[in-house]
């Protein structure tokens, strides 16, 4: 049970952001020490603040400069430290209708469980449902354990995690919004619920399953994984989704982002002029950010946000951001800006020792472990997630990528008083419960009273379950309903007042209910058989199987995919009311499984049907064209071709290209961009995608990239392109 106000005497400390040393060759400041902010107990502590004001795309006007975090939609500045919590709200309200799209809140129903290998996550929500799941490894000794959420493998390293005593949970982010697909069918779990037209970017639906993870974790009782204790990671595409994640759910304790380039870290307006990646290919080569960022790739300067202000809505949890001056593609110059910024809100609200940014690298690498993070990595875990130490911070820019924030802001820092107002408000009554249902129950209690001036703000409702009680939900008045709540389950849930200044009133009893069963119907209907496809196109395939049978009727069928033929996640794909079911949106000469699993009308799921595999056909070329490559950068063992340009020399339009190319011997592809990519020995194939296979006749082009690993001192290159 929760029992201190720990956590919000921690937030209204005053420390100053000290310049204690300055290393004019590495651009290093480190900041004077104090208590690490605690992990907030709720995915948005802003979530009851009224924001009203947020500005139509049409009335926008162009700033150069980077938006005043401190300054409110209403163009008054906040003056006190308890007024970030909102001000973060309205931060974050802009950056969802103008960047990243809508993340939306906990579904209806969150289920899963937590093993010491895996953690499983099943979601439903107005009548669509979706499941993923994650690989967990722990760390030795005795758990509960802190862990660290590390996006598709690449993050920061993972034996240095759990060698600090941390569990690592590998985490798919395909699973939950999947790459390679068009805006307008956008697939995986998240875009199961919320359709695949949803206008959400991959990077806010990829935040959304590390929200789920931990609703799953937090449900668990903390035997195994804490759930105030949660780190992310990732590097290049999965280092923006880390950054996003850790902006936009307050109970990550820790946000490690690396080298996470355009649609990152570094700020939108630095990008055009920096040569980094543009954001209109950033835009197009996958669909990360919201749709509505369309508008703005080549006039960022209208953006009444910019990625300064998603720093700062980590604050003042922990904030390590890695990055890597050597290649100019990932924008450093610009992330280090970005986080100068932000830190000004750290400095504000006397957190400035809870970021560090560290750019000061001898590895070129993409995405390598680097020797001058692994100290700063162990310190952060421990400061962060274990809770043993209280390192300061550090600003480490490499002087072939320093920016300087003087040129890109008008305003300036503002000191954040702290709210007089100390004392809490009086205990709310003990609530009563009502309405309980399988899923959700409405709580009401007798209403607390403001002690201190700075009036009474709202409720926070929590769960009491163990070493850790999650928060359920927030309330502006003195009643709520929960909703999500797990069928046939015992809840021992209390409240507590929150008053303006964030100080929080002491416990109320406890109430103790438990939820209906979800009726007399248990028994699931009989698994589907005989799943077979047909048809299968290059975007897509028939499927079809036999009808399952339920002593009260089959609803409908889930189906399931995965992608290659093996490994990888199934994810629902789609759901059917016949025993058919046409997937579309797929990729050209790429193999996909399938299951089918039938629902009957309480909910009850069958086991999964046969597994039925497809390879789509391969994408057609409609024209002629040609392909020229330029080396972005290189290095001893590694080089960034950027851009591979795209010419359509006919002159008719290409709906369709393909290009070829061999790989030097002991040459290996890590990574690319813009196109669908297949390799088979050292001959790789490049195919369009969605977005980019239409070019205009007479020298339309569009362009794509990749990186690749050599040995060390072989300074060959890739060779033979050809497009058609």
């Amino acid at each position: 049970m929760i029992t201190s106000l720990a956590r919000s005497k921690i937030r209204s400390r005053v420390v100053a952001l000290v310049v204690a040393v300055t290393l004019p060759f590495a651009g290093a400041v480190t900041v004077a020490s104090t208590e690490a902010a605690a992990a907030a107990g709720v995915e948005d502590e802003g979530a009851d603040c009224a924001v009203t004001g947020l500005p139509g795309e049409g009335t926008l006007p162009t700033n150069s400069r980077l938006p005043d975090p401190f300054r409110k939609l209403d163009g008054t500045r906040i003056s006190a430290k308890s007024e970030w919590r909102c001000r973060r709200e309205e931060i974050k309200k802009l950056a969802e209708r103008f960047v990243y799209g809508e993340k939306p809140g906990k579904p209806a129903s969150v289920t899963g469980t937590v093993s010491n290998t895996s953690i499983t996550v099943n979601v439903n929500h107005n009548g669509r449902s979706s499941s993923f799941s994650a690989s967990v490894s722990l760390p030795s000794g005795s758990g509960p354990f802190p862990a660290v959420v590390v996006l598709g493998g690449f993050g920061a390293d993972t034996a240095a995690i759990r060698a600090a005593g941390a569990a690592v949970i590998n985490y798919d982010p395909y699973a939950v919004g999947r790459e390679g697909t068009p805006r307008n069918n956008k697939q995986g779990a998240f875009y199961s619920i919320y359709g695949s037209s949803s206008s959400t970017g991959l990077l806010l639906a990829w935040a959304w399953g590390v929200s789920r993870i931990i609703d799953v974790i937090e449900q668990s009782g903390g035997s195994i994984l804490k759930a105030d204790a949660t780190g992310v990671t990732g590097c290049s595409r999965f280092g923006k989704g880390a950054f996003v994640i850790g902006a936009f759910d307050q109970r990550i304790a820790l946000t490690m982002p690396i080298e996470s380039g355009s649609a990152g870290v570094p700020i939108f307006r630095g990008i055009p002029g920096e040569g980094a990646q543009s954001l209109s290919s950033a835009y197009g080569e996958q669909p990360w950010l919201g749709d509505a960022f369309g508008s703005f790739t080549s006039s960022p300067t209208r953006l009444p946000v910019d990625t300064h202000e998603m720093v700062a809505m980590v604050a003042p949890r922990g904030l390590f951001i890695m990055d890597n001056p050597h290649i100019a593609n990932l924008g450093p110059r610009s992330a280090s800006v970005a986080a100068l910024g932000g830190a000004e809100v750290y400095k504000a609200l006397g957190a400035g020792d809870n970021i560090t940014y560290w750019s000061d690298i001898q590895d070129g690498n993409h995405c390598a472990n680097r020797p001058e993070w692994r100290t700063p990595l162990q310190q952060n875990i421990q400061k962060f997630l274990l809770k043993t130490g209280n390192a300061p911070g550090a600003i480490r820019i490499s002087p072939r990528a320093l920016g300087n924030l003087s040129e890109w802001r008008d305003w300036q820092t503002p000191t954040l008083n702290d709210s007089s107002d100390t004392t809490p408000p009086s205990t709310p009554g003990t609530p009563a419960a009502s309405n309980v249902t399988a899923t959700s129950a409405t709580l009401t209690w007798a209403a607390s009273t403001d002690q201190g001036g700075s009036g009474l703000a709202g409720y926070n409702v929590y769960r009491e379950q163990g070493a850790t009680d999650p928060q359920l939900g927030q309330s502006t008045t003195n009643s709520i309903t929960l909703t999500g709540l797990t069928a046939n389950t015992q809840y021992q849930v209390y409240v507590r007042a929150r008053d303006g200044a964030g100080t929080l009133s002491g416990n109320s009893q406890p109430v103790t209910f438990t939820t209906t069963t979800t009726g007399g119907d248990t028994s699931p209907p009989t698994a589907p058989a005989g799943l077979a496809a047909s048809a299968t196109t290059s975007t897509g395939t028939n499927l079809s199987w036999t009808a399952s049978t339920d002593d009260n009727g089959v609803a409908g069928y889930d189906i399931l995919r995965a992608p290659g033929a093996s490994g990888g996640t199934f994810t629902q794909a789609g759901t059917s009311t016949t025993t058919s079911f046409s997937d579309t949106g797929l990729t050209p000469s790429t193999t996909y499984r399938y299951q089918v699993r039938a629902r009957d009308a309480a909910g009850n799921t069958s086991p999964v049907s046969n597994t039925a595999q497809v390879t789509t056909q391969p994408g057609t070329s409609t024209g002629t064209c040609t392909a020229v490559a330029t080396v972005q950068t290189q290095w001893a063992t590694g080089y960034v071709i950027q851009p591979l340009t795209i010419t359509n020399t006919g002159t008719s339009t290409i709906t369709g290209w393909t290009v070829t190319f061999t790989l030097p011997a002991g040459h290996t592809l890590t990574g690319s961009w813009n196109g669908a990519v297949t390799v088979s020995g050292q001959t790789v194939t490049i195919r369009n995608a969605g977005h980019n296979g239409t070019l205009a006749p007479g020298a339309g082009t569009t362009s794509v990239g990749f990186q690749a690993s050599r040995p060390n001192a072989n300074t060959a290159l890739p060779s033979g392109y050809t497009c058609a």
